[in-house]
């Protein structure tokens, strides 16, 4: 009786050459200005109602000047607006995410988001988003491989002082 041997199965390489080429450059930075009218629109829309964001007496009474924008809304303050006939196929504009292509993985989604924020903005601050690539990493998971791609983010205001960091990470399915 002779034991037949399986070959393991070959698992394709998912991260181009390019796109590990990526790995510790800046490949998104934008600049935008926080502006009240546009920070209360925002928290309105996602049910944010912290009188922080609204209430001068509130935020006095709370040590600040004025009120100050929710730290969720920083991100939205720097990336601007896209028309929707440029979005790509997964629904984003790429305009965070440096337009790292992986065209045998396509298919991507959230993998998770870490944010430490150290201080609070204002009307009129300008904040610049500056977004690393920290890792691409190509994994097995039950059903089958996935590349996973870390980002670190910061945010600095117009005194260049850290506002927050985020570590973003994406997983691209084929």
């Amino acid at each position: 009786m002779t034991q037949q041997t399986q070959e393991p199965e070959q698992v394709p390489d998912l991260v181009p050459a390019e796109a590990a080429a990526q790995v510790g450059a800046v490949v998104a930075r934008a600049s935008g200005e926080v502006i009240r009218r546009d920070w209360q629109r925002w928290a309105v829309a996602v049910g944010e109602d912290n009188p922080l964001w609204f209430d001068t007496d509130h935020a006095r009474a709370h040590g600040f000047d004025d009120v100050v924008a929710p730290p969720l809304y920083l991100q939205y303050a720097v990336l601007g607006v896209t028309p929707l006939d440029r979005l790509r196929a997964d629904g984003s504009s790429g305009a965070s995410s440096g337009d790292l292509a992986f065209p045998d993985a396509p298919r991507r989604m959230a993998g998770g988001e870490s944010t430490t924020f150290h201080r609070y903005c204002g009307h009129g601050d300008v904040v610049t988003m500056e977004r690393r690539v920290e890792s691409i990493v190509q994994k097995q998971g039950r059903s089958g491989p996935f590349v996973l791609v870390t980002w670190r983010t910061t945010y600095t205001d117009q005194r260049d002082e850290l506002v927050a960091e985020a570590t973003t990470s994406m997983i691209a399915r084929p």
